[in-house]
């Protein structure tokens, strides 16, 4: 007989979320049902924690996502951190200046737990919060961060992961999530796919009995931990080449077509 899994893990951006930033009917519909289902259903993400209130209808009665990369399990409701991973201050600073010796076009930016900061020329794609901390590397790495961001104008992020990576060697986890010139560095040892395992084993629920889908090089600790792993179409070649199966893309509600078929909605 043929089992649903107890817990469903899914990244945000790329796949689940359309590429308009918008959450169909079908999918918010398909995610209430597995939940009413009695399966656990977890977002995980490398968005900061402020950019999930918006979707906090489809967190569930367990009321927390996994953000940043893994960094910080988030009580979504409540608005405050459960348990948090941080860059110690002085390997970030560290890493910041190993990487801007070596590609000096680079800009910063940090995500913590409640507050984001960048330098003041970083290249932001989004609406900055009103008490962004506008200042020098030095100062926004004077307390623990949950992510160092790294910024090129003009490299793509495989690009600039390749050029990031060996300079942070094991001292950091550096990926990436997609798009152009942005690599994201937590610390070492941190990975969705270990808050994610930590999170599973308070509810009791193994990797075998876990699905997860992602699209991108942040995924693929999470993907390759799980007991089954999805990518949806639109995912990068590395994630498509280790899952063990391929849905339809984030823009064709891949992840919930899955679902409904599995839970037969």
């Amino acid at each position: 007989m043929r089992r649903t899994p107890r817990l469903v893990a899914t990244d945000l951006d790329g796949t689940l979320v359309h590429s308009d930033s918008t959450v169909s009917p079908f999918t918010q519909a398909t995610v209430r049902a597995i939940q009413e289902a009695g399966a656990v259903f977890v977002m995980v993400t490398a968005r900061p924690p402020r950019w999930l209130h918006d979707l906090s209808d489809l967190v569930g009665a367990h009321g927390v996502a996994i953000v940043a990369n893994g960094a910080i399990l988030y009580d979504v409701a409540a608005r405050k951190a459960i348990r948090t991973r941080l860059i110690d201050p002085a390997v970030a600073l560290e890493v910041a200046q190993a990487i801007r010796a070596a590609v000096p076009e680079v800009e910063f930016a940090i995500e913590r737990p409640d507050r984001y900061g960048q330098e003041p020329h970083y290249l932001n794609r989004w609406p900055k919060p009103d008490d962004t901390l506008i200042a020098a590397i030095d100062e926004l790495l004077a307390e623990p961060a949950a992510k160092l961001l790294v910024r090129h104008r003009s490299l793509h992020s495989d690009e600039l992961l390749a050029r990031v990576a060996p300079i942070v060697g094991e001292r950091v986890a550096a990926s990436h999530s997609g798009g152009t010139g942005l690599v994201e560095i937590a610390a070492s040892g941190v990975s969705k796919a270990a808050m994610l395992a930590d999170f599973a084993a308070e509810q009791g629920i193994s990797a075998a009995e876990t699905i997860a889908f992602g699209d991108s090089l942040n995924d693929l600790p999470m993907l390759t931990w799980a007991g089954t792993s999805y990518g949806v179409g639109n995912a990068h070649p590395e994630v498509l080449a280790v899952v063990d199966h391929v849905c339809g893309t984030n823009d064709e509600d891949g992840v919930a077509t899955v679902l409904a078929a599995l839970f037969d909605l």
